[in-house]
Formats: C-alpha cells, structure tokens, sequence
C-alpha cells in the first residue's frame, strides 16, 4: 500500500484530535482530515477507577460506620458539660461523616461507562467530591474561629475531666477510621478529601485532649478556645489543599508531578519524529493523566510504528496510559512548527525532533 494512503502527508494539523476514547462509532474519513492511527488503545483500560471502585466503597463504608457510632456520643457529652472544643469536634465529626458519604456516592457514579453527551465518562465527579469536602472545611473553620474568638473573651465553666477522657476515645476512633479509609485508593480525590477530613479530625483531638488536660490541671478553661483555633488553622490548610487540587483538574492543567516540557522533549527525541505540537497534558480524573498531541513524520518512516513507539515512551517514562496521537507525513521540506503549528500558541507548545528536515 502506498504510503500516502497509510498517513496523511499533512493533512488539517488541528483536525482528528480525538481528547478522550467514549463511544465508538465507525466514521468516513475524509482526505484532509488526519488519519486514523492503530493503536489508540489504552491497553484495556476503562476510564475512571476501576478496580477499585468496589473495594473503596467497602473501606469507605467501614470507616463511615465508626465515625457515626462515635459522633453521636460525643455531641451527647458536648452538650452536657458545654465544651466548644468537643462540639466542634463533633460537628467537624459530622463533615467527615458526609465526606465519606459523598465519597462511597462518588465511588460508584466514577464507575459508570462514558456513554452519550458524557463522553470522559464520571471521573471527574471525584474532583467535584473533592472541592466540596474542601469548601465545607473552609466555612467550617470560619464557623468555628468566630465562635473560638468569643469564647476567648467570655470563657464559660469546661469540666476539663470529661473533655480529655471523651477527647481521647476521639483520638483512637478517628485512628481507627484513618486506617480503614487509607486502605481505598490514595490517587482519587475523592478518597483524599475523605481522608483530609479524618486526618483533620484526627489533630483536632489531639488538640482537644491537651486542652482537657491543661483546663484539669491548670484551670485554664480558655485552652477550649485555643483548641478551637488550632483545629480551625488545620481544616483551612486542608480545605486550601483540596479546593487547589480540584481546581487543577477542572482547569486541565497538567498533573502534579508532571512537567509537559520533559514530555515533549522525550517524544521529539523518538526516532522518526521531526516535530510535536499542539501538546496538551491533563487529568481525567481520579489521577488518570491524558495526552493528546499532532506528530510530524519524517517521511522515510511508517508513521504508525513511529506513534506506537511515542506511546511506549509516554508509558513507560511518564506513566501516560491514554494518548491521542495524530501523525502526519512531512510537509515536503517544510517544517510546521513557526508557520500554521506554531511552536509557542494558544494551541500547546511545539517541539522539533533530532531528524531534520529531510529533502525529497
């Protein structure tokens, strides 16, 4: 078969980019358009967590349960001796039980097949789990630091005695849901917002147990209110830190860790590749990187073997499972890139290969 007709020699550099593998639909191609490659596969994998999906929601649940159990008699204790610093433990207690509500939900909705308009499939609703466990814990501590301010000008009675023994049962409990939630799948935010919320609450009762002991032995009850503050600093830093994350997969700016530049060195550097451009690196969500990028061949190679050894080099050296790769033949000896590819646009940057210019 004549190479022409296996590789588009030029055609639309914009044109066949194909983002994320929904739906399959048998499709003409049109001469000016791309050409469609073999090896788009992505090794059998399915967008979105899933072998994990099933065993989170297990340890998600599990440790759901424990934290409920507990939550109910420490808002019972809080309210009997009047300690601010167990009510907001409790309360904080109550946004880890949502989180990890939302997030045994959200588990299963990332599982669902991309089908219809939702072409990237549900993954991305981790990252939406993800910022809502962090806005929570940022109004939370707004919440808290307000009423922490009061108390320290009016500090009422706290039985320091009951605020260290219910303190540290919180303290083991939280460990306990700590450990279950961390068995789940660590790459999803979803399962980090969860776990920031336990981590959180996990410091808060440290700090609410040094506050009972000091208000015991010393009889200084506006250590309640200091409790409070800290944990308010500590649910701001993980609220910031999870708002941060989730917005970078909403803005499909490259995952962290990753440094398209690199990338784009590596897959000009493939024998074969005289130019990349139109780079573009994100995360589908639940920590699955994507790439898609326009490959300019040097005409004496087979543009389908030089994409699949682009796609070996993605995987192997930047963990980058699903690429979309439109390769094209040389442009006679016309480089792309500086001209309707441009090295540095709006549309990614460009990169040329070590081959050359080649003269036909």
């Amino acid at each position: 078969m004549p190479r022409d007709a296996r590789c588009n020699r030029g055609g639309n550099p914009g044109a066949g980019l194909t983002r994320a593998a929904g739906p399959i639909h048998a499709v003409r191609v049109n001469s000016r358009v791309g050409h469609q490659h073999p090896g788009h596969q992505h090794r059998g994998h399915q967008h979105g967590p899933a072998g994990h999906g099933a065993t989170d929601r297990r340890w998600l649940s599990t440790a759901l349960a424990v934290i409920v159990a507990f939550l109910v008699g420490e808002v019972a204790v809080g309210l009997a001796v009047g300690s601010l610093a167990l009510l907001t433990d409790a309360a904080h207690m109550l946004t880890d039980a949502a989180a990890l509500a939302v997030a045994v939900v959200a588990s299963s909705i990332s599982q669902r097949p991309a089908r219809g308009a939702y072409t990237y499939g549900f993954t991305r609703i981790d990252a939406v789990s993800a910022q809502a466990n962090g806005i929570a814990l940022l109004l939370l501590a707004a919440w808290f630091s307000v009423a922490a301010v009061r108390r320290l000008v009016h500090p009422p009675d706290v039985p320091g005695s009951a605020v260290l023994v219910v303190a540290l049962i919180g303290v083991a409990v939280n460990l306990l849901a700590v450990l279950l939630a961390a068995k789940a799948n660590q790459g999803s935010l979803n399962v980090r917002g969860a776990l920031a919320h336990l981590v959180t609450d996990l410091w808060a009762f440290l700090a609410t147990a040094v506050a009972g002991a000091v208000m015991l032995f010393t009889g200084w009850v506006r250590a309640d209110a200091v409790a409070s503050l800290v944990v308010a600093v500590l649910m701001v830093y993980s609220g910031v830190g999870l708002v941060r994350a989730a917005g970078r997969v909403f803005l499909e700016a490259a995952p962290n860790g990753s440094d398209p530049d690199r990338i784009g060195r590596s897959m000009a550097a493939v024998e074969g590749v005289t130019e990349v451009h139109d780079l573009h690196v994100w995360d589908l969500g639940a920590g699955e990187p994507a790439l898609s990028a326009h490959l300019v061949i040097d005409a004496r190679f087979d543009c389908h073997e030089v994409a699949r050894g682009v796609r070996q080099v993605l995987a192997d050296s930047h963990r980058i499972e699903h690429a979309t790769l439109q390769a094209d033949h040389q442009h006679g000896n016309r480089p792309l890139v500086g001209d309707d590819c441009a090295a540095i646009s709006r549309h990614g940057p460009g990169y040329v290969g070590e081959v050359g210019v080649i003269d036909h």
